[in-house]
């Protein structure tokens, strides 16, 4: 079938919405008629050239949509059924998923290609070539075809506008405060970055029984977001928020700091454990450059106040698990996905709405599609 993506062809480019062919899916595959995507920092670490994954390749891994078809020995998803997209697939029987840790499935491994999981080749086709997608969902789409591993089959009467943003920032940000950072009943908790991962990483710590949630954003308008999702205190930037944890922490520091800006930097590491306390965790859940090799950091701070560096993807979550769950805390009126969405865009006004983003002019902006 033919249908329209956004593909991006050379680094340093804009993305380039254009016909593409999708050929039919394949065993343990299923074709999804897009509804709506989330406009996530990782596919600009695409373009920007952080994340050197292969070219050309179709952005978009927050996705939400219906199936239209499935593949042979596809046994639990049918045509009309509403998914939303895990930007990790999920096989359920690698070491990994089968102890409790899907974030890390060993099918992830084949991210940086974009080729199909089952046997390496492409189903999506542009100007006489092959072209991958991106985390193997392309989701800035109208159509695409994925293994039914990164499917989440969710109910029909959540808006896909809103769902697809568990596909990853959701649930990165809220499992990077619940899960990585293990936030407990009381603690004083510091947010780097208010945008739609820092969002949800600061609502998982008000959930989880944070006292204190510091919010870091150079923004002003992401910081009043900040305080209306839960933050009791803000501050432009690491440097002028030592003061302000000190005093919300009564001297005792942060107990764990989220570090979720849109670019990570290695020299910024020294000021995150600064901010932190005795036995507390810094949790690096944004995109650093992938060759980005050196840190600044004191050792013997590390070591003599028993500090803790953790990375974390996906939130170090269970998608499968998660996605269900936090859509019913929506439901209840517990998370609110609607505050995330700051704006909405065609497909045509791809490039747009991620100059926004560059401007810091959005929390999350969504793609809809019908």
């Amino acid at each position: 079938m033919e249908t329209t993506a956004a593909v991006l062809w050379e680094v340093g480019k804009e993305w380039s919405v254009e016909p593409i062919q999708l050929d039919a899916p394949k065993d343990e595959e299923v074709l999804v008629e897009l509804h709506a995507s989330g406009m996530c920092h990782s596919d600009e670490h695409l373009v920007t050239g952080d994340l050197p994954f292969g070219l050309p390749m179709i952005g978009g891994h927050e996705g939400g949509g219906v199936v239209l078809e499935v593949g042979r020995n596809v046994s639990w998803l049918r045509p009309g059924d509403h998914v939303v997209f895990g930007f990790i697939p999920s096989c359920g029987r690698c070491p990994s998923c089968s102890t409790g840790h899907q974030s890390l499935c060993d099918l992830g491994a084949a991210l940086a290609t974009g080729r199909q999981i089952a046997d390496g080749t492409s189903r999506h086709h542009a100007q006489g070539q092959d072209v991958g997608t991106m985390c193997l969902i392309g989701s800035f789409a109208h159509h695409t075809v994925v293994h039914e591993a990164s499917c989440i089959k969710i109910d029909a009467g959540i808006p896909l506008e809103l769902a697809c943003l568990l596909g990853c920032g959701v649930v990165t940000g809220w499992g990077s405060a619940v899960y990585a950072a293990d936030v407990k009943p009381g603690d004083v908790v510091t947010v780097v970055g208010v945008g739609g991962i820092g969002a949800a990483a600061i609502q998982g710590a008000r959930l989880a029984g944070a006292r204190k949630i510091i919010a870091i954003d150079p923004v002003e308008w992401k910081r009043e977001q900040a305080l209306a999702l839960g933050a009791t205190h803000v501050a432009p930037s690491l440097g002028e928020a030592f003061a302000v944890v000190e005093e919300a922490s009564w001297n005792r520091m942060s107990d764990k700091v989220i570090m979720c800006m849109g670019v990570g930097s290695g020299e910024l590491l020294v000021q995150a454990l600064g901010i932190t306390a005795k036995r507390g965790r810094v949790v690096i859940t944004n995109i650093h450059p992938a060759f980005e090799m050196t840190a600044t950091i004191s050792l013997l701070d590390l070591t003599l106040m028993e500090k803790q560096v953790v990375g974390s993807l996906f939130g170090s979550g269970n998608a499968r698990a998660d996605v269900p769950k936090l859509l019913e805390l929506w439901g209840n009126g517990q998370l609110d996905l609607e505050a995330l969405v700051t704006r909405t865009y065609s497909l045509e006004d791809l490039n747009d709405g991620y100059a926004d983003l560059r401007a810091g002019r959005n929390i999350r902006g969504v793609l809809r599609y019908r």
